[in-house]
C-alpha cells in the first residue's frame, strides 16, 4: 500500500517540484496550501503577498496536472496568534524577530502535522532546501542543502525528532537551477516565478507602519544616548530600530553612529561606534537540539546568528536552566536579541535557540 504525503504548496516552483518528485516516488499525494492571512485584514495589496489568489491558483494548477487532490487550509487565527502577535511583541520589547522560523514551527510543522494525522497521512513534504537522514545513534539529523546558496537549515532548527521522522525534503540534493529546469520540462505555470522575498505580511519592509496599523498604538519618542548615557537626540519610537542600524537615525554627528542596544523600559536607544557592536558571547533560550540530546560538556561547533551569515567557530555548552551559552572564537557584529543562534557540526544542524542575552553589554 502506497505511503500517503501532504505536500505544503505555496504556489511557488520549489513546492511544485517537491510534489512532482513525491508523485514520481509512488506516494499517494495531497496538495495543501495554508491560508495564513487575509490581505484586507493587514492592509496590503493582494498582489503583494504570498498565499494570494494567484498563488492558490498556481498551486491548484500543478496539483491538477499531477492528479492530486488539493485543499486550502484556513490557519489565519493561528498565524495571527503565533506569528504576527509574536512579531509585534518582539519589536515592542526591543528585540528583532524572525517570523519565518515561527511560521515553520507553529504552522507548517505543527498545524499541518495535525492535519497530516487527521488525514491518516504518513509525511509532510515541503520545498525547503535541506536534507535529512537517520544517524548511527538512531537520531534523525537535519543537514544543510547541497546548494548552499539556497540552504534553509537555519530556519528549521526547531524541528523535533518526531517531525523529522515524518517529513520529506525532496529538493535538498538539487541545485535551484535544476529545480527550475524540472518545472519547465513538465510545463508548470510557475517554472520562472520569482522567489518570495522579505516577510510575507510586510512585503514593503515598513515594519513600524505595519505594527502601528495592527495595534492602533503610537509609540512615543525618546532619547538617543551614547553608551555613557549622554543624550544625543530624540528617536521616533523604539519599534523603528534594530541592532546595527545606521541609516534613518536623523542624528548629526562627526562619525557614523549605529544602534547598539534598545532599552524598552527606559524608552531609550543607545548609539555607538562600529566597535561597540562587537561581542563574542551570548545566551539563547527556547532551545531545540537535534543531533544530540543535550550539551553537558563544552562542545566545539560553528554557529550563525542570522540567516545570511556564514557560520563562525565557537564553543557551546548548556547552562543549568537549559539555555545555550555560546562563546565565539572572534567577536561577532550586531548580535541581536530575538534572532536565532543555530549550531552546526559540518553539514549537520546540532540545534539552536533564540538569542536572549548578549554578554558584556
Amino acid at each position: 500500500m502506497a505511503k500517503k504525503a501532504i505536500i505544503a504548496m505555496s504556489g511557488g516552483v520549489d513546492s511544485s517540484v517537491a510534489a512532482l518528485m513525491m508523485v514520481e516516488k509512488g506516494f499517494e499525494c495531497i496538495g495543501a496550501t495554508m491560508k495564513l492571512f487575509y490581505n484586507e485584514d493587514i492592509g496590503i495589496e493582494k498582489k503583494n503577498s504570498c498565499c494570494s489568489l494567484d498563488d492558490v491558483e498556481d498551486a491548484r494548477s500543478v496539483a491538477y496536472k499531477l492528479g492530486m487532490p488539493y485543499y486550502v487550509f484556513n490557519f489565519t487565527d493561528n498565524f495571527k496568534e503565533r506569528v504576527i502577535d509574536r512579531f509585534i511583541n518582539a519589536y515592542e520589547t526591543g528585540c528583532t524577530p524572525n517570523p519565518c522560523i515561527d511560521c515553520n514551527r507553529y504552522l507548517k510543522f505543527d498545524k499541518l502535522f495535525t492535519r497530516m494525522k487527521e488525514l491518516e497521512a504518513d509525511y509532510v513534504v515541503t520545498g525547503h532546501y535541506v536534507r535529512t537522514e537517520q544517524g548511527e545513534n538512531g537520531r534523525w539529523l537535519l543537514k544543510k542543502a547541497v546548494d548552499e546558496t539556497k540552504d534553509q537549515s537555519y530556519v528549521l532548527y526547531m524541528l523535533t525528532q518526531e517531525q523529522l521522522a515524518h517529513t520529506y525534503f525532496p529538493l535538498g540534493a538539487l541545485e535551484k537551477t535544476e529545480v527550475r529546469e524540472i518545472a519547465e520540462k513538465h510545463g508548470f505555470v510557475n517554472a520562472r516565478k520569482h522567489d518570495s522575498q522579505d516577510i510575507c505580511f510586510v512585503p514593503n519592509g515598513k515594519y513600524a507602519e505595519f505594527i502601528e496599523r495592527q495595534t492602533g498604538k503610537t509609540y512615543p519618542d525618546g532619547d538617543f544616548t551614547d553608551i555613557n548615557n549622554n543624550i544625543l537626540g530624540r528617536h521616533r519610537g523604539i519599534i523603528n530600530y534594530t541592532i546595527g542600524q545606521r541609516k534613518g537615525l536623523g542624528i548629526s554627528a562627526d562619525r557614523p553612529l549605529y544602534v547598539c542596544s534598545i532599552d524598552p523600559e527606559a524608552n531609550r536607544v543607545v548609539l555607538g561606534d562600529n566597535k561597540d557592536l562587537m561581542h563574542d558571547e551570548l545566551t539563547a533560550s527556547d532551545v531545540n537540539l537535534i543531533s544530540v540530546e543535550s550539551i553537558k560538556e563544552p562542545m566545539r561547533v560553528k554557529a550563525k546568528i542570522r540567516y545570511n551569515q556564514k557560520e563562525q567557530p565557537a564553543t557551546v555548552w548548556q547552562e543549568e536552566n537549559g539555555d545555550l551559552h555560546i562563546k565565539f572564537d572572534e567577536p561577532q557584529r550586531a548580535i541581536t536579541r530575538g534572532q536565532a543562534a543555530v549550531l552546526y557540526d559540518g553539514d549537520v544542524v546540532v540545534g539552536g535557540g533564540t538569542i536572549n542575552r548578549i554578554i558584556g553589554y
